[in-house]
């Protein structure tokens, strides 16, 4: 029996690691923490969660919503353990980052067919089924190796990440708990600012001082991801209808709609952490905690984690993958997670359990099967594979990329009616598989 070979152990490549053992194939899964750890990397599990402890929204009405569906009619030990350690996050599922990732740790661990080598791979094995998924924070060396195999086709955006504050520093005199809407349970807690509150942010926030970026001339965020402080820069009202957006959150206590509200999500089952909302930022530390401490309610905010930014690294995908994951030059390496150009936690999962499934096929000499497109896991490995995708960029899961539906519908219903059609074609998938 061919074995399989996988190369980090986030999302991607946990989610890769558990389809192909679960299905009788001998894994071997090398992951350098912790004997070398990433610029945004603290902890030795596996899966670890850098920036938000979101994993979007819920609800077959969400993109987002329909991919977590599909993942688990496909079996996804990630999301079986994000559910599992889920955290009071209104219409979205959110997560305790330690009991999630302690919770794969364990599963891949414990499981007969894996085995977890703890060292840092720096060139792709000769021979053997390869998938690669160490993420956009690639370690130097095997990037190197990369660039080789790849012909140097690489692109690479910036990454933010949202500070953590202590629950117990949040002044309850000057916030209220709601979501947005009365949608679900109160599960945020709203700081809500006046106009001249909201200005005077605004304007101390545009004269921070931010972290330099180094080796980086020029900065080239995610538009998914982008730091507080580059939408401030587009007007002084961009951010009130941005993360600051009002709209839904009446206080209770005037009964009025504030200028703007920043909302802080549970962080821990716990509910000993919240993280800013929104608020991914590259501001010099001290400046985190002045500018934020102008927010009414966080005046006494203890950090617990300042917000900070990396170099997201992805390959240039439609020239170098087929639909099914696979290295057009070498079809024995397979690619997954991030490095492929998606971007988000769940999309990561989602090519990390396509590149399982793929590579299982190909260990047992058996044609390879794309998934649907009218799937939003197998739209997402269609767009980023295309030859057809011009000026490359990292893509969320969204309705657009499925084909067009065929019948006629309200443009409320179009998003219910692709999620149904995504399911149903997904069964009758695996029903032929």
């Amino acid at each position: 029996m061919n074995d399989i070979t996988i190369i980090g152990g986030g999302l991607a490549g946990c989610e890769a690691a558990w389809q192909a053992a679960d299905r009788g194939y001998r894994v071997r899964l090398y992951e350098m923490k912790p004997r070398r750890f990433s610029p945004a990397h603290t902890s030795p599990g596996l899966a670890e969660l850098v920036c938000s402890n979101s994993l979007k929204a819920e609800g077959p009405a969400a993109s987002s919503g329909v991919l977590k569906d599909e993942l688990r009619m496909l079996g996804s030990l990630v999301l079986k353990h994000a559910d599992a350690s889920r955290v009071p996050a209104g219409a979205a599922l959110a997560v305790d980052r330690e009991q999630f990732s302690g919770g794969i740790t364990q599963a891949i661990e414990s499981h007969p067919n894996i085995t977890l080598i703890r060292e840092e791979i720096t060139s792709i094995p000769l021979e053997g089924i390869v998938i690669i998924a160490t993420g956009p924070l690639t370690s130097d060396g095997l990037a190197e190796n990369l660039k080789g195999l790849l012909g140097g086709q690489f692109l690479f955006f910036h990454d933010a990440i949202a500070p953590i504050i202590e629950a117990d520093s949040i002044d309850s005199e000057k916030t209220y708990r709601a979501s947005r809407y009365e949608k679900g349970e109160a599960d945020y807690i709203n700081c809500p600012l006046t106009q001249d509150e909201y200005y005077t942010f605004v304007r101390e926030l545009l004269a921070s001082g931010k972290v330099p970026l180094r080796d980086f001339e020029t900065l080239t965020p995610f538009e998914g991801c982008m730091p507080v402080e580059v939408m401030a820069e587009r007007g002084i009202e961009t951010l009130a209808f941005g993360p600051m957006k009002p709209v839904g959150l009446l206080d209770p206590r005037t009964g009025r709609q504030p200028y703007g509200v920043v909302q802080l999500r549970q962080e821990n089952r716990e509910a000993t952490l919240y993280n800013l909302v929104g608020f991914q930022t590259r501001l010099k530390w001290p400046e985190q905690k002045r500018v934020f401490g102008l927010i009414p309610g966080l005046e006494h905010a203890e950090f617990m984690r300042y917000g900070s930014m990396h170099r997201n690294t992805y390959m240039q995908s439609p020239q170098l993958l087929l639909p099914t994951l696979q290295l057009k030059s070498d079809p024995r390496i397979f690619f997954a997670g991030q490095i492929t150009g998606v971007e988000g936690y769940v999309e990561s999962i989602a090519m990390g359990l396509t590149a399982g499934l793929q590579a299982e096929r190909y260990a047992a000499g058996l044609e390879l099967k794309p998934l649907p497109a009218t799937t939003l896991t197998g739209a997402l490995a269609a767009y980023i594979t295309s030859p057809e995708t011009k000026d490359f960029q990292p893509m969320n899961a969204n309705f657009g990329i499925l084909p067009a539906l065929g019948v006629k519908a309200r443009k409320a219903d179009r998003k219910l009616l692709y999620g149904q059609r995504a399911l149903r074609d997904l069964q009758q998938w695996l029903a032929a598989t």
